[in-house]
């Protein structure tokens, strides 16, 4: 390597999207996480990486930067987390708001509200509401009086949903009436769609082709979206940037007699889309990239991808730093970053063992994104596919006419109701042997059951210093390689393993608590009050096995033995003893048991001791900030980690 180049080219756009997210970041993990200092190692690795050859140039660009847009990121995300706790405090009020989005399911109608007006006063973000009714339509005026509870700030990262989206309330609504129709063209069209789709495909084809076209799966069938999620191709039902590139791809195609000119009607047919999908996180990145692909092509560039990747998450993050936190950015951007990084390095690869250029390069850039965004799924869900690589060889080549057949039936339907059901003919037909697919085979199994911890942060910096956008002698990077393999595989076998002792980990959800303690021999979980869904989420994170036991803890001791009766447990255990109704699930009540020598003493319903290893430790789900033994709960999705073991306790 010519020791005058740097280790990394100096882009502009990539310093300034790495200084904001590395301020936005802080300011979050502060907020929500607390601060590891593995948090750090990206960060601290990149900026390390880009400061040769030190030119005093160089160096006060990278400071500016970093000072400025990192300020910017921090402060941002303060003045959104201020503004999303401002607004109309919690209570009973006259609602008037518009319906941008919504779900039919079980006679239930979930419905986002936007454009509010609680007792005639304007009031800033969303309101989420649960609707007895199938009949409620986006683009719909509506006005309901209710009891309207204000939304907190997350626990954790991982809960931050309503945040990011700024729902900042919910509401139960059993009478609503309708009062008029938004003047909004797009969220009517949104309407008349499933309306047409309904009436003309009907059932599960006609959610799934609504989800395909609009990203708004949540009324999808629960075991055809476990299945979705499960075989690794949930994006195709989230309006992702393969959507946008086959709709902008297909315009330059119709289009191609312009010229360079073409790009034009492309780009704005991409943005009528994406603003149709509600401008989704990942459909104004892919529209923001095409835009720069357009810019470079008709001034005759060459196209920089990293360049327009970070460009795009710097629009994207200065005008909502909460996207940071959407799951949907994190996958949309690490999908492209794996191409940007390594692609090029795997499909080179493919090529020396003499496969075609066309299919080398194709095999490199899905395995690239389906290694770079499994950590970031195993992190945020709890299991990553073991079927995604598989799968997407296979769909990705037909999501073009899978998507284009659909849209264009749609659109003719729409265009000429009374043959609706004629147009949609080629579509129900996609879409059954699409769904025959997932009904013929079982793509339920998954990698779960543990966490990375601070291993997601190690592999996060160590693809960055071992892809090909890092200049680095052969010989460096093979060994380097070696030390990033073995060291994540020790950080990950080290958080997730117990050798001596024994571990436990508390857990707060919106709905109760749970602890999991673990020794070499057994599981447990004790579970305060947290809901079955809450429960899965905790565990897809720490333990995929069958629980030795579960422990109630609960002052409804019947509705937390229904939780655990749908766990994958040898026992259940709770205090007093209560008629059930169960037939086939056991439950023993007492006082004192013991787990494979993990001696739990029942104090009330709802606390519980346990001796082991030489160590007392008390859980009190009644008072859960202050569970004893210096133990406390508010770190969300796991966040406290405690060891004992000969007499000490050790929380990290």
């Amino acid at each position: 390597m010519n020791r005058g180049l740097p280790r990394i080219n100096f882009r502009i756009f990539l310093l300034a999207a790495v200084s904001l997210i590395f301020g936005i970041f802080l300011y979050f993990r502060i907020a929500f996480g607390g601060v590891l200092p593995s948090d750090f190692l990206f960060f601290g690795l990149f900026f390390l990486l880009i400061l040769p050859p030190f030119d005093k140039k160089r160096l006060l660009c990278i400071g500016l930067a970093l000072l400025l847009f990192g300020g910017a990121g921090a402060g941002l995300s303060h003045l959104y987390t201020a503004r999303y706790q401002s607004g109309k405090e919690a209570g009973e009020y006259t609602v008037t708001g518009t319906v941008v989005s919504f779900t039919v399911k079980n006679g239930y109608s979930s419905a986002l509200l936007d454009e509010l007006m609680f007792d005639g006063a304007k009031a800033d973000g969303l309101l989420r509401a649960s609707i007895t009714s199938e009949e409620v339509r986006a683009g719909d005026i509506i006005a309901f009086e209710c009891n309207v509870k204000r939304n907190g700030l997350p626990m954790s990262e991982n809960d931050a949903y309503e945040f990011y989206r700024d729902i900042r309330y919910t509401a139960y609504v059993t009478e609503y009436r309708a009062v008029d129709v938004s003047k909004n063209f797009l969220l009517r069209l949104n309407s008349a769609l499933y309306d047409r789709l309904k009436e003309d495909l009907g059932g599960t084809e006609a959610e799934v082709a609504f989800a395909l076209l609009t990203g708004n799966s949540s009324a999808l069938d629960e075991g055809l979206s476990e299945e979705i999620r499960a075989g690794g191709i949930a994006h195709i039902f989230a309006v992702s940037g393969l959507h946008i590139g086959i709709l902008f791809g297909a315009a330059l195609l119709i289009f191609k007699k312009l010229g360079r000119k073409a790009y034009f009607p492309a780009i704005a047919l991409a943005v009528l889309y994406t603003a149709f999908c509600s401008f989704t996180v990942s459909s104004v990145r892919a529209v923001l990239m095409c835009a720069v692909l357009g810019a470079y092509r008709m001034r005759g560039r060459k196209y920089d991808f990293l360049e327009s990747i970070s460009l795009a998450a710097l629009i994207i993050l200065l005008i909502n730093p909460a996207d940071w936190l959407s799951t949907g950015f994190r996958l949309s951007f690490g999908a492209c970053v794996a191409l940007a990084l390594f692609a090029g390095p795997l499909t080179r690869v493919f090529r020396k063992i003499k496969l075609p250029a066309r299919l080398a390069g194709y095999l490199g850039g899905n395995l690239s994104v389906q290694l770079f965004t499994a950590p970031i799924l195993l992190e945020t869900f709890g299991y990553f596919s073991a079927w995604g690589f598989l799968l997407n060889l296979v769909l990705i080549p037909l999501l073009p006419v899978l998507f284009l057949t659909v849209l264009l039936s749609a659109l003719l339907a729409l265009i000429i109701p009374p043959a609706g059901f004629v147009f949609l003919i080629p579509a129900k037909g996609v879409l059954s042997l699409l769904l025959f697919v997932f009904a013929a085979e079982d793509f339920s199994w998954v990698v779960t059951g543990f966490s990375l911890g601070a291993g997601l942060s190690l592999f996060v910096a160590g693809s960055t210093l071992l892809s090909g956008r890092v200049r680095m002698k052969g010989v460096l990077r093979a060994v380097l390689t070696g030390v990033v393999c073995v060291l994540f595989a020790a950080v990950v076998t080290l958080e997730n393993v117990v050798f001596m002792g024994g571990k436990g980990v508390v857990y707060e959800g919106r709905s109760g608590y749970a602890a999991l303690i673990e020794t070499r021999d057994a599981h447990v979980l004790l579970l305060g009050g947290a809901s079955y869904a809450d429960c899965r989420t905790f565990l897809s994170h720490r333990y995929g096995g069958t629980l030795d036991a579960v422990l109630v803890l609960s002052e409804d001791e019947l509705d937390g033995i229904n939780v655990a009766a749908f766990l994958e447990t040898e026992d259940i255990y709770a205090r007093d003893a209560i008629g059930t109704g169960f037939t086939q699930t056991e439950v023993t009540f007492a006082e004192r048991v013991d787990v494979k020598g993990l001696l739990f003493t029942f104090e009330t319903r709802d606390k519980v001791s346990l001796q082991a290893e030489g160590v007392v430790v008390e859980f009190d789900f009644a008072h859960p900030h202050d569970l004893g033994a210096d133990l406390f709960v508010g770190d969300g999705a796991g966040g406290l980690i405690f060891f004992f073991g000969n007499g000490i306790i050790k929380v990290l």
